[in-house]
């Protein structure tokens, strides 16, 4: 039996994980004992790999609908044909028409994102929408504003942690372990959610209503700030905008955060001084719970602010800037017609440095496929996602969709987005195909570590590659001279080409290795790469874009505040989006993990229950103002009361269906997706 090393490609924690294979078939997998990450650990998901690459849900041929069914045809015809309607619509509507989305698989599969963008390019079309376009990249948008980059949590060696919105153990799981270790070391462990997640037993919890968190922010530096307790001479060396910063705090009292937040004021200040007084203090916080509502963006500043004053910027323990590794870039910029989708409505999101994002606001898409404004959208090609399911505002999703002349889908699986494709292209797993493993560790952990991820198997059936797709379909339309490429191989050496990594090095090294250094300090050598030269507490830019240039707390469009006559018809609070360790987004339900986790459960506080008379295990409704779903109750005491916590990616109890794409972030253009108003619905 061979043992192949590689990374699981499931999920972004991209674990070590060492591959079985006999006679041609991947039999198990294990975690890699010495792997820096997961330490020979790995998920319910990952322990399933030959489940899912097996699966009897897999694309075997290029199918093409005709007459509502689907009818297996060869590579050579569905390209010919996809490719001949693109070029149609393109002369008809020019290049604008065509959008390509990408799912967050296109984070881990880096040549995925990369491929598609390169694709877009030689078409011509701004219209590139993947899963940053509503999650993440916010945060990391946020960190730029402040820092003028992306300085990243480094909790290993910190005193005070802060988990903020975050539920490691279901999501990252070795993020989880690293927080446990760092409190055996003795570090304190502060937790601030609406649900006492089990992490949160190693310290003190603080329980917030939802979309309240800048409140809590706001008073923390207000604390920080009057008690003297910043760190002064980082501050008047290195802060730009702190007399403004304290001056849009004087009355952001921990008083007057309780009555927002409903948090004690004395735990607000016990926290504010803990985290000050620590010698290395670090904000470990949600990666998609935190921007995907009204304020998320400034939520995502008042981290990077708290961060700042203490001190706890570019020092261990921290937040510390982390190398990351230069990948041969494969855009075509000067091809593409026009700005994305957003640019001017969301000008900070679109426009604030000189690199913007190259995703469009997606929460634009679909209204704009719909309406034809400003221009007609009339293709839509999917690779490695399933908005059908995990896309916001469902019904907005299904309006669109109906309005495409071409519908194109490439992926595994036969999923729910699948089918509703004119032609569905089958690609291979992460497992039978060569490529860059380990990309993100780099944003998510402060490492500067990458390997080589290995096909441990041929791709099954008439699977291909995602850049062999993508490749082909360009060579069909004549645009064959941007993709050269013609194996897994050629394309990694590619984009290593610019990283100062050989393959033979990665070769040599299965396990990975680093790329670079963690240098601390790094402030003091190059400063802070903004306007001002500095971290930038009050940011002139954002006021020039029109929003707040210092974040403040912003209520919930649908708040009992802001909004007391909707919550008369729907009291409770509805958060979405919660993971679970069995399954991400809405991948691997059709593996024995359904044993497991069989079904989605709504999670509401005892005394929800009680005002509703629904009994743990029970099936509800859920409604909001936007639609109705079904959901297995599970009353417990560990939520807050009235609000009702419910997770995403199961395609019959879609909780995608209950979010309004019309609730915005209005800075980031982000669909608010948590701190929804719903009401419950007894059903027996």
């Amino acid at each position: 039996m061979e043992v192949i090393q590689t990374d699981c490609g499931l999920c972004i924690n991209c674990c070590g994980i060492n591959a079985y294979v006999e006679d041609g078939k991947l039999v198990k997998v294990e975690g890699i004992e010495d792997h820096w990450l997961n330490k020979g650990a790995i998920c319910p998901k990952g322990a399933r790999v030959p489940e899912y690459v097996y699966s009897a849900n897999r694309v075997k041929t290029p199918l093409k609908k005709v007459d509502g069914k689907f009818q297996a045809v060869s590579w050579d015809q569905a390209l010919q044909e996809i490719g001949d309607k693109l070029l149609e619509l393109k002369d008809k509507y020019g290049a604008k028409t065509l959008a390509t989305y990408t799912g967050s698989v296109g984070v881990e599969h880096f040549e995925m994102a990369a491929f598609n963008q390169r694709f877009r390019g030689a078409y011509g079309s701004p219209n590139f929408f993947n899963a940053e376009g509503n999650c993440f990249r916010s945060r990391i948008l946020a960190r730029q504003i402040t820092f003028g980059r992306y300085p990243v949590e480094e909790p290993a060696n910190a005193d005070c942690i802060i988990l903020w919105g975050r539920n490691p153990d279901e999501s990252y799981f070795p993020m989880g372990r690293i927080i446990r270790d760092a409190v055996k070391a003795g570090a304190s462990l502060i937790t601030i959610d609406v649900r006492r997640i089990p992490i949160s037993n190693n310290g003190i919890f603080l329980q917030p209503r939802p979309g309240t968190d800048a409140a809590i922010g706001q008073a923390m530096i207000h604390v920080i700030i009057k008690e003297g307790l910043y760190d002064k001479e980082f501050v008047e060396k290195y802060c730009h905008g702190f007399d403004k910063l304290a001056e849009s705090v004087t009355a952001c009292t921990p008083e007057w955060a309780a009555k927002v937040t409903g948090v004690g004021a004395a735990e607000i200040r016990m926290i504010s001084r803990m985290f000050a007084n620590a010698k290395a203090g670090c904000i470990v916080e949600g990666v998609g719970g935190m921007n995907q509502g009204t304020n998320g963006l400034q939520n995502h500043r008042l981290y990077s602010i708290l961060q700042a004053i203490t001190g706890n910027v570019e020092r261990p323990g921290g937040w510390v800037t982390c190398p990351m590794v230069r990948l041969a870039d494969m855009r075509l910029p000067d091809n593409i017609e026009g700005n994305a989708l957003g640019y001017d409505e969301f000008p900070v999101f679109h426009q604030f440095g000189k690199n913007p994002p190259p995703y469009g606001s997606s929460s634009l898409m679909c209204d704009t496929m719909i309406t034809g404004n400003p221009y007609p959208i009339k293709a839509f090609i999917c690779s490695g996602g399933n908005p059908a399911v995990t896309f916001a505002d469902t019904k907005r999703f299904n309006a669109a969709m109906k309005n495409q002349d071409l519908i194109v889908v490439m992926d595994p699986m036969m999923t729910e987005t699948a089918n509703m494709a004119d032609y569905v292209l089958p690609a291979c797993t992460c497992f039978e195909e060569t490529g860059i493993g380990g990309f993100p560790y780099g944003i998510s952990y402060c490492e500067p570590w990458i390997m080589l991820r290995k096909a441990v198997i041929e791709p099954l059936y008439e699977s291909k590659s995602i850049w062999w797709i993508w490749s082909e379909l360009a060579r069909k339309m004549g645009y064959g001279e941007y993709f050269p490429w013609n194996s897994d191989e050629e394309v990694a050496e590619h984009f290593f080409s610019t990283s100062g990594i050989t393959m033979q090095q990665l070769k040599d090294n299965p396990e990975g290795l680093y790329f670079g250094k963690k240098t601390y300090g790094l402030h003091e050598k190059k400063g802070f790469f903004t306007a001002s030269k500095k971290v930038e507490l009050y940011s002139d830019r954002m006021a020039e874009l029109g929003a707040d240039p210092i974040p403040v707390h912003v209520e919930p469009e649908q708040s009992k505040v802001s909004n007391p006559e909707i919550v008369k018809e729907y009291p409770e609070v509805l958060n979405t989006g919660a993971r679970t360790v069995e399954y991400i987004d809405a991948q691997m339900r059709d593996t024995t993990l359904r044993v497991i986790r069989p079904e989605p459960e709504a999670e509401i506080n005892t005394a929800t229950a009680d005002k509703y008379n629904i009994f743990n295990g029970e099936m509800i409704g859920i409604e909001t103002p936007r639609g109705s779903i079904k959901m297995r109750a599970k009353v417990t005491p560990d939520i807050l009361p009235g609000v009702v916590s419910v997770p995403h990616g199961w395609a019959d109890a879609n909780c995608n269906v209950l979010l309004d794409a019309e609730l915005l972030d209005p800075v980031s253009g982000y669909i608010t997706m948590r701190g929804v108003a719903c009401r419950l619905v007894k059903l027996s």
